[in-house]
């Protein structure tokens, strides 16, 4: 192995990271290697260079690889999947040499863009089956609740109207869809032409709303952004009832994504640390100033908890409003 590669390999994975890139491109040269930042994996990622071109080396042996990759890169929704060893935890794949998607597609455009990129990944045949998705919820609400981080009124208010959520919404549907499921930001990129889909490793069977929700809370922010999405994503305007369940799975996404935060946040400190329980005033127009401004950061503990209380906020906030009660009415 290369000095330079041999300098950031972990010496257990020496040899099957030699196989890998023998077989792969058929020399274990690597000219140059360096660390990928970004995602909330402690799993190492990097970008390595061979043949004059870059790829992506991940590294993690926890890892249930997925073979949905494979069928996302075949569809031209995620870059290229060039190797996979599940036994070492090892991946190569093609390098997107990322660039700030707002930027690029701006306010108006992103919507549509971002639309047509989900429906081209529910057009994907899938033979695959799915989980539970009511009991995936019901697991990751169990999950927060044992960490025993964070409890007060805007919770139970919280759970309390999920619980009205999961009484109404039609779980048992039975048009489901090839799914991503983890639609966030660092999972949605651009090479400044198009968007590109990586990390399939949550990816299965599912209710089309959710990568539809999850997607829209990260990029989508106004009534008109969101009837362009609806209106790419469906073909034509969303009707009363596509809207309603879409507005309904936003909520649900933010619980689902501000639940599993405060679990991530829990795992950094010990037991007995006493977390600031205030919620007041905690917004994510808040948080994402903070954030544009580094003052926190998603990969700390201040940040996962900041986070994770802004979610949790915003969803109660929505679901205090009359079109919350209406879209309820309209899926009851």
């Amino acid at each position: 192995m290369s000095q330079t590669l041999a300098q950031h390999i972990p010496a257990p994975l020496t040899a099957a990271v030699e196989a890998a890139l023998q077989q792969t491109f058929g020399t274990t040269s690597v000219t140059d290697i360096s660390l990928l930042v970004g995602g909330l994996s402690a799993a190492p990622v990097f970008k390595i260079i061979v043949n004059d071109q870059p790829y992506v080396l991940k590294l993690d042996k926890t890892a249930i690889f997925s073979p949905n990759h494979k069928l996302a890169a075949e569809a031209g929704i995620a870059p290229p999947l060039h190797f996979q060893d599940t036994a070492n935890g090892i991946s190569i794949s093609g390098f997107i040499d990322g660039k700030p998607v707002r930027t690029i597609f701006g306010p108006e455009r992103l919507p549509q863009e971002l639309a047509a990129t989900i429906k081209a990944i529910h057009n994907v045949p899938y033979q695959g089956s799915g989980n539970d998705l009511r009991e995936t919820i019901d697991d990751i609400i169990a999950g927060f609740r044992q960490c025993n981080i964070l409890s007060g009124p805007i919770f139970d208010e919280c759970f309390s109207n999920y619980n009205t959520i999961r009484s109404k919404y039609p779980w048992n549907d039975a048009e489901k869809v090839f799914s991503h499921n983890d639609l966030n930001p660092s999972n949605v990129l651009c090479d400044g032409e198009r968007i590109w889909i990586i990390d399939w490793a949550t990816s299965f069977l599912n209710d089309r709303y959710i990568d539809l929700a999850n997607a829209a809370n990260f990029f989508v922010h106004t009534e008109e952004q969101e009837k362009v999405f609806l209106h790419t994503y469906f073909g034509g305007p969303a009707d009363e009832y596509k809207t309603a369940r879409f507005y309904i799975m936003r909520q649900v996404g933010r619980i689902i994504y501000g639940s599993l935060m405060l679990q991530l946040a829990a795992k950094g400190k010990p037991e007995d640390y006493a977390h600031n329980q205030e919620m007041e005033g905690i917004t994510l127009k808040e948080f994402s100033a903070q954030m544009g401004a580094a003052k926190i950061s998603l990969a700390a503990y201040e940040g996962q908890l900041m986070y994770g209380k802004a979610l949790l906020n915003e969803a109660v906030h929505q679901m205090r409003t009359p079109r919350f009660e209406a879209a309820l009415a309209v899926l009851g």
